[in-house]
């Protein structure tokens, strides 16, 4: 409450006899919270609230600068660093995330995440090294070993026994350097349909600020492998086609075939999925958020999915399996088939 009388006291100064309302819009899985400044001629900004002690808005305005030119994201009119408040372009109130839930049809789906897709190889387009910090080796290590420290151990109850903790890194030996291969471009790290907004023009882009240099396969991933919402596999299989397809247009460095990228893409989703799921458990474990922890079964069963297609990575599989136990469906290898299907239509 203390924040949100400081935040309206700053408008005030801002806007001198200007009436202000001011309603709540959103809050992040951190500690940013977002409100909506709505002004006497109707038209609205949103105001930023990052505690100073807690976040740091140096790097939101870094990564807002350099894909400016790219994509459609928020205008910074007004920044008051001390007190970390912003004041901000206003993209609306329609995420991509409420207007799927809104309208089941998969065309319409198709329509939005090809609208996605295109938005994503802008900003991959102007990608160069040495503007965003690195995805290197050891923020790779630092977010997967969330999942023992945060899932198995506090979510589970099931800390790692020396056997198991052998077996993780044995894993981690062979998932990290696959990934650290793969060419690279700038990665928004968090390109959820929930961080899309759908406007009259682009998709408007938000949440931004831990953008790096890594992986090109990495925001596909969180793109169609997501947390509140997902499709089954024939249907992501298309969109990754379809992505690499325009990525290869565009003369971005993805591999020259689908199948080697497909597991470019599956690999990266581990790696994800094995730290999304700590996360979530660190956010009510730690933090109290409970918002969250019900999606971790969706990256469980992701997890399950992917390790058990592909022998290298069967002794993760069984770990994940020793953890949390079989489903009913985790013999469901019908992605096989359809990736055959898939390969041999765009061979042709």
């Amino acid at each position: 409450m203390q924040r949100l009388e400081a935040l309206k006291a700053w408008l005030a100064t801002q806007f001198p006899g200007q009436d202000i309302a001011v309603e709540f819009a959103a809050a992040d899985a951190d500690f940013r919270r977002y409100f909506r400044a709505i002004f006497p001629d109707g038209s609205s900004r949103i105001v930023m609230d990052a505690p100073p002690d807690k976040m740091n808005t140096d790097p939101y305005v870094a990564v807002r600068d350099v894909l400016a030119s790219a994509a459609n994201v928020p205008a910074i009119e007004l920044r008051d660093r001390e007190q970390g408040f912003m004041l901000l372009q206003d993209l609306g109130k329609v995420t991509f995330l409420a207007a799927l839930q809104h309208d089941e049809r998969p065309m319409v789906h198709k329509h939005l995440l090809l609208e996605a897709i295109d938005t994503l190889i802008e900003i991959q387009k102007i990608s160069q090294p040495g503007v965003l910090p690195e995805y290197d080796h050891a923020l790779l290590l630092r977010e997967v070993s969330l999942f023992p420290e945060w899932f198995a151990a506090k979510e589970l109850g099931k800390p790692f026994t020396f056997a198991q903790r052998q077996r993780w890194d044995a894993a981690l030996q062979v998932l990290l350097p696959r990934l650290e291969a793969q060419p690279k471009v700038y990665v928004h790290r968090d390109f959820i349909v929930r961080n899309l907004m759908l406007t009259a023009g682009r998709p408007g882009v938000l949440d931004f600020q831990d953008a790096v240099y890594g992986p090109v396969s990495y925001d596909l991933v969180s793109l169609l492998r997501d947390a509140f919402i997902g499709w089954d596999e024939e249907f992501v299989l298309d969109l990754v086609v379809r992505y690499w397809e325009k990525a290869r247009a565009a003369g971005l460095p993805v591999p020259e075939q689908i199948d080697e990228f497909y597991r470019d893409f599956e690999w990266m989703g581990v790696q994800r999925h094995l730290k999304v799921a700590g996360i979530f458990a660190r956010l009510y474990h730690r933090d109290g958020k409970d918002k969250y922890r019900g999606e971790i079964p969706r990256f469980i069963k992701y997890l399950k999915k992917t390790t058990r297609r592909y022998q290298e990575l069967a002794p993760l599989y069984q770990l994940i399996v020793e953890l949390v136990g079989l489903d009913a469906d985790d013999n469901d290898d019908s992605i096989q088939s359809v990736f055959s299907a898939t390969k041999l239509a765009s061979d042709q």
